[in-house]
């Protein structure tokens, strides 16, 4: 009788998305995909009939009888228990259909959690201090011990540069015209989700190609084929408590993708060109021809996204002169090409501004690194190798394994293309318990699935996070199809009905007055 019962696993804690579940020894070791789904929707199957708790403040009035609670769990008044912090963060009153009789109690916890989903209100998690190691997440020694397994902190940076994109695709869709724009200095929609940051200066892209008048549709909206086009914004932390939690004054360049088809026709001249027009040597550095166009093309009331970012970084560096900077490049699609780009020129204006010739001593310029995502292949082996060992560059590619964006221009072109050397975080979307296996490439390159990914991912061959708290309402209203099925029926029992993308992106925000975003071309 000595082997036949034995003593409960010392890991014994109850599951984080059902906390009323306890942990039972378990003879299969590490559990299989299909295990942990079937758990995951039974679950949510609970969530559907458990009354939600009130929100905060709680009046104490008689309760009714139920079951006893279990050990370890909060009753819905128990502020002091396990569940109570998310208790003032339920959606009951916007949910008043789910105020039914309890079945089945659950924890104020997991229906929480739940809600939270599937709403459009980010829960971050908290910041910690990264001062003392902040060239490390910036990408010196090239993120090494990071990424897999990912550091939580690094997680959350690369999250919020996510959402900077994100606010760029909503502000570019919102913007009446690129003139306009202009003329009033800053994208008057421009709204950042981490205040810490303020936008300094907006961005312009213009194309050297313009659309004929007999390919322009009565019926397309005019910014479709319009020349010159908001595609991001230049802001700088100017939060000092956040200065100091970062270890530095960080300035972020936002670049978005491609959206109009002056854009998508600058995307099709695949063709290698010098980066100047004087340089002809077979092996010196090559960008595609598109690419190059849109970084260096002057609009007609704007300049060049070349000049405007060299403009502006450098007034920033003079407005916090003596302090330290750090300046993080930061795109998706095409703007992650534009983001290489930008950060080729800079690298060699700020190293040329320190070594002037003058006798006055002057720092060393400030680091500069660019976070990818979903980026295409941008120029040849020399650009590559130039970017990173003459310029000094960080290069985070944030990948998606399903993006076939990230594989374009193919290997089989007549043009050597390569990727910029540096770091690579693989994603896949067949390790969220949200998406569908076999997502289409739609999914797999949209910009808020990449960050739905990241948001869950911990490491190779590790299963998604189960604390990851980044709302699927997004991915719900954009990317639905490539949903699982069992998410989108749960979502709709609970009442969620998330605003059509035609109706989320025309207005620049959602109906319940978060900042919406415009979906991912592909």
């Amino acid at each position: 009788m000595s082997a036949a019962v034995t003593a409960p696993p010392c890991h014994s804690r109850p599951s984080p998305l059902n906390p009323n579940s306890r942990a039972t020894p378990s003879s299969a070791g590490k559990p299989n995909a299909v295990s942990t789904t079937r758990r995951h929707l039974a679950n949510l199957d609970r969530l559907l009939v458990k009354p939600p708790p009130l929100p905060l403040p709680v009046q104490h009035r008689k309760a009714a009888p139920t079951e006893a609670p279990g050990d370890g769990e909060a009753t819905p008044d128990d502020r002091s228990g396990r569940g109570g912090l998310l208790n003032a963060l339920n959606l009951s009153t916007f949910l008043p259909f789910t105020r039914k009789p309890g079945v089945d109690e659950m924890s104020p916890r997991s229906l929480a959690y739940m809600q939270r989903l599937l709403t459009l209100s980010p829960r971050l998690s908290p910041k910690g201090s990264i001062a003392g190691g902040w060239r490390r997440y910036h990408g010196e020694g090239g993120w090494e011990g990071l990424l897999d397994p990912l550091d939580h902190n690094l997680r959350r940076e690369l999250l919020r540069y996510g959402d900077f994109v994100q606010a760029a695709y909503t502000a570019f869709h919102s913007m009446p015209s690129a003139a306009e724009a202009a003329s009033h200095g800053q994208h008057r929609t421009l709204v950042l989700p981490d205040r810490s940051y303020r936008p300094t200066r907006s961005l312009f892209a213009s194309s050297s190609l313009t659309i004929p008048s007999w390919a322009q549709r009565r019926s397309a909206p005019s910014w479709l084929t319009q020349r010159t086009s908001f595609v991001g914004y230049i802001a700088v932390c100017d939060n000092e408590r956040e200065v100091r939690r970062m270890g530095r004054r960080d300035i972020a360049i936002v670049l978005r993708g491609t959206a109009t088809c002056p854009e998508w026709a600058e995307n099709l001249r695949a063709s290698l060109v010098a980066l100047t027009a004087d340089d002809n040597d077979a092996s010196a550095p090559k960008v595609a021809k598109g690419f190059l166009s849109l970084y260096k093309t002057p609009g007609d009331h704007v300049p060049s996204l070349s000049a405007a970012i060299v403009e502006e970084v450098k007034r920033l560096m003079e407005v916090y002169k003596g302090e330290e900077l750090s300046i993080t490049i930061v795109g998706h699609s095409l703007g992650a090409s534009l983001a290489l780009l930008a950060a080729d020129e800079l690298s060699a204006c700020l190293a040329a501004a320190c070594t002037d010739g003058t006798k006055d001593h002057r720092p060393p310029p400030p680091p500069i690194s660019v976070v990818s995502f979903g980026g295409p292949k941008t120029g040849n082996r020399a650009f590559a190798d130039r970017l990173q060992r003459e310029r000094g560059v960080n290069v985070l590619r944030v990948v998606n394994a399903g993006d076939v964006v990230t594989r374009v221009p193919a290997p089989i072109a007549r043009e050597g293309y390569v990727h910029a050397g540096g770091a690579e975080l693989r994603l896949h979307s067949r390790d969220s318990p949200c998406l569908r296996p076999d997502a289409g490439p739609a999914c797999c390159h949209d910009l808020e699935a990449y960050l739905h990914l990241l948001d869950g991912f911990t490491g190779s061959g590790r299963p998604f996070r189960a604390d990851a708290s980044r709302s699927v309402a997004r991915l719900l209203t954009f990317q639905r199809p490539s949903v699982k099925r069992a998410y989108v029926e749960r979502a709709r029992v609970l009442g969620f009905e998330p605003a059509s993308p035609r109706t989320a992106t025309a207005n620049g925000a959602c109906a319940d007055g978060q900042y919406g975003y415009l979906a991912s071309p592909t």
